[in-house]
């Protein structure tokens, strides 16, 4: 059975403004996402699933999904703030997304299979889809085993503002330690530095491996984000923006020795559109990769 592609594309982009997802980036109008797909069929998955919200459903089913349909199986799942909360009573006053574990968690109901996750607004860049693909195809994955595609810290930062990422500490076989979720980095020339929330400032080297949220698990990893979701939500449910990160759920899997994570270097180049100036850095970008002839001029 062909893995299937998991793609994050309920977040709105508070920072950046408005529906990112539908930005142009391509000559005739291809989005990221479009080549994130275009890469990942090729590769090898089999199956698509959009976690999307209801609200921008038909636009998103429209101008993206309605492409794929006849290539690849599709199907949708719903981040709203009130879905997976098993009882919990949603606080009138909560805004903001759970976070990227609730986005795959409400995707359960139509993952059966090994799984890649990505967000809709990166660019991964093609070897990535292929070294995870040969993961989750192979005899590797399983309950216990998962992978994470490793970036290098500098090829990921914006040059317009912080952002966050999963920097993870790796053993000499390259499997993951640890990971901990660092929301405010900024790039300092070569180098860069993270903000705790009280402020303290932290100095990085740049050549930390970081996650882009490009994980390959097994389908049993729902029971571990159902049961981490509730303890979540009994902690931190009645604050206002407090978030249920995947790198984080992975993390106490990896602490409490229920799951392995094996680091797939890539030697790609990512890019995304944090903000609104990121979006002349990605119109660059593939216009070099569609010149090296990697993708075609008109890729939809």
């Amino acid at each position: 059975m062909k893995p299937t592609l998991l793609i994050l594309a309920a977040g709105m982009g508070s920072r950046y403004g408005g529906l990112k997802q539908f930005d142009p980036v391509g000559p005739n109008g291809e989005i990221i996402i479009d080549y994130s797909i275009h890469d990942a069929i090729r590769a090898g998955f089999g199956k698509l699933v959009f976690v999307i919200r209801h609200y921008f459903e038909e636009a998103f089913k429209e101008k993206i999904g309605s492409r794929f349909e006849g290539i690849v199986e599709t199907a949708y799942a719903y981040q709203e703030l009130d879905a997976c909360l098993d009882g919990f009573e949603l606080p009138e006053d909560r805004e903001k997304p759970w976070g990227t574990g609730h986005a795959i968690l409400v995707a359960q109901d139509v993952i059966d299979e090994p799984f890649a996750v990505i967000n809709a607004d990166d660019y991964y860049g093609i070897n990535s889809f292929k070294v995870m693909v040969d993961f989750l195809s192979g005899k590797e994955v399983s309950p216990s085993l998962y992978s994470m595609v490793g970036f290098v810290l500098r090829n990921t930062l914006s040059e317009y503002g912080t952002v966050a990422r999963g920097v993870c500490e790796c053993d000499d076989k390259m499997f993951m330690k640890k990971v901990v979720e660092r929301t405010k980095i900024e790039k300092v020339g070569e180098a860069a530095r993270y903000y705790d929330p009280d402020e303290s400032i932290h100095e990085l080297t740049g050549d930390e491996v970081v996650s882009m949220n490009l994980w390959g698990v097994h389908q049993s990893i729902f029971e571990h984000l159902r049961n981490q979701f509730k303890d979540f939500l009994a902690r931190f449910g009645n604050e206002k923006k407090t978030e249920f990160y995947i790198p984080s759920i992975i993390d106490s899997l990896v602490q409490n020795g229920k799951a392995a994570v094996k680091v797939l270097p890539t030697n790609d180049s990512w890019f995304g559109v944090t903000y609104r100036q990121d979006k002349e850095i990605a119109e660059r970008s593939i216009k070099a990769l569609i010149e090296k002839g990697l993708y075609p001029e008109r890729l939809v």
